[in-house]
């Protein structure tokens, strides 16, 4: 069954292009991706939203995805509340609405 994540970022001011730039290469890093997209949410907020084949291949990149987070972790802001500098949720599909 076909699974998503989603994580969320805010970015620290003047470094929106090195945070856009560090994903790049998810494609050839992140095995068993399908589909991935950056999607700006507000001034410095943004968010990733990627498809991925199964939940298993989801879960099995969680390695590299926390490399990629890794090499550009020091273009965020802390969210507050606790949370960090990400908000990830994953799961998967159980309706597909078109």
């Amino acid at each position: 069954m076909t699974a998503f994540n989603t994580v969320r970022f805010r970015v620290k001011p003047g470094r929106d292009q090195e945070f856009l730039d560090a994903h790049k290469n998810v494609a050839a890093t992140w095995p068993g991706l399908t589909h991935a997209n950056i999607i700006k949410t507000g001034d410095r907020s943004y968010c990733i939203i990627a498809e991925w084949k199964d939940m298993d291949a989801c879960v099995a990149a969680r390695p590299n995805m926390i490399a990629t987070l890794n090499s550009f972790r020091d273009t965020l802001e802390d969210l507050g509340g606790g949370l960090g500098v990400t908000d990830p949720a994953a799961g998967e599909v159980v309706l597909a609405l078109k």
